[in-house]
């Protein structure tokens, strides 16, 4: 069903990089996660009066919730498809974040609630009165989240969106919610036990679960989390399809919102080559980022030697030396400065983010390693760098 509705209301639905058909994809989950959610709510809340059953209204308002929360990512992504303006030039792409954290947010009091109430049924329990009908609501129910998680799941992969896999995530809790609820309604009806009010504590540990889940998947972007290894991979491959283009490092995405980003990097180009060709090359390279990622980038030329043999030799030298200090240590930026009486080598060491040696302290011992393998004709000078992908 919901294809139908994509091929009836999207076009250039594969468009997905588009801002304005991540809009339409948005709204579209939002207006059908409503009208669902709201079904839901109605059938559970009739079956929780009949049924007497704490667990099953607790259900029922939860998918009232769930109601509330489609309307935040409805209007989070309407408002996170407006264009950039002078206040906001990189766009609003990150209200995006913002309204799946909201939703998160829904979701944890939500689980609060039902807890706090499911306790009060379990101090006082209550009979359930069991019907096929509340049974047969339960299983529709069930079903209908099931495919619910299924479609916001896709549509999450494909527009790479937090705020759709937050809703996903919380169709599936409401599964499992849902199936302890009707589990519980059994069990009472064929063995006695007043096991509602524990069925309704496991239930809002389910949505409490999912509900911190989603908050993570919605805080990290905003926070500033890596990006994903595919993407850089992507970026690598778009540029160093050049063949003028030798490498690629100091790589910054700066992420404004799904399909919204900023690259910067550094090109390593051949430092004996043609500078007007080489910017050509590299005009060239930042188009097509644009053009098949939807990113802005910016990319930095950096002369290379390529075709002196004593650099090349001397290089190589280095790199293995580093790589037998410790394997995850990459270097770029390789020069040699000769002088009269030590001659200055010069490059820039990576290493990830809370490394077992300082900056000094690595630097320091690529030094001395320098020194006793190649002597002391040799004066470097190291940039330690952090990497922000990867490693």
């Amino acid at each position: 069903m919901f294809s139908i509705l994509i091929n009836l209301f999207i076009k250039d639905k594969d468009s997905v990089k588009n801002p304005e058909v991540r809009q339409k994809y948005g709204m579209l989950c939002g207006v059908v996660g409503i009208a669902l959610n709201l079904l839901l709510f109605l059938g559970k809340f009739l079956a929780g009066i009949l049924s007497k059953s704490i667990s099953i209204t607790a259900d029922a308002f939860n998918n009232l919730s769930d109601a509330g929360s489609s309307v935040v990512t409805l209007a989070g992504f309407k408002l996170a498809g407006a264009k950039p303006d002078v206040d906001h030039p990189y766009g609003h792409g990150r209200i995006e974040y913002i309204t799946g954290f909201i939703v998160s947010g829904a979701i944890i009091i939500m689980a609060f609630e039902l807890v706090k109430s499911s306790i009060e049924k379990i101090v006082n329990p209550v009979q359930v009165e069991f019907s096929f009908l509340s049974v047969g609501i339960l299983l529709a129910s069930i079903l209908v989240k099931i495919y619910m998680a299924l479609y916001n799941n896709r549509i999450g992969k494909k527009l790479g969106s937090a705020a759709m896999r937050a809703a996903a995530t919380d169709s599936l809790s409401d599964v499992c919610a849902t199936t302890v609820v009707l589990l519980g309604i059994v069990i009472g009806e064929f063995t006695g036990l007043r096991v509602d009010g524990w069925c309704g504590v496991l239930v809002g540990l389910f949505i409490f679960y999912a509900g911190i889940s989603a908050a993570k998947d919605t805080l990290n972007p905003l926070l500033g989390q890596p990006p994903e290894p595919e993407f850089v991979a992507r970026i690598e491959e778009i540029v160093l399809a050049h063949e003028e283009i030798c490498g690629v490092h100091d790589l910054l995405v700066h992420d404004y919102g799904p399909a919204r980003c900023m690259i910067s990097l550094h090109a390593e180009v051949p430092a004996e080559g043609n500078i007007l060709e080489l910017h050509e090359v590299v005009d060239e390279a930042e188009a097509q980022l644009q053009e098949k990622l939807n990113c802005n980038a910016v990319i930095h030329m950096d002369p290379v030697v390529t075709k002196d043999t004593y650099i090349l030799d001397l290089k190589g030298r280095i790199e293995a030396l580093i790589k037998n200090i410790d394997p995850i240590i990459t270097m770029h930026d390789f020069r040699v400065v000769p002088k009269h009486v030590q001659t200055k080598l010069i490059f820039d060491v990576v290493v990830p983010h809370g490394y077992r040696l300082d900056d000094e302290e690595l630097a320091e011992t690529i030094k001395k390693q320098i020194g006793r393998e190649l002597g002391g004709d040799y004066f470097v000078v190291i940039q330690v760098d952090k990497a922000y992908f990867g490693a």
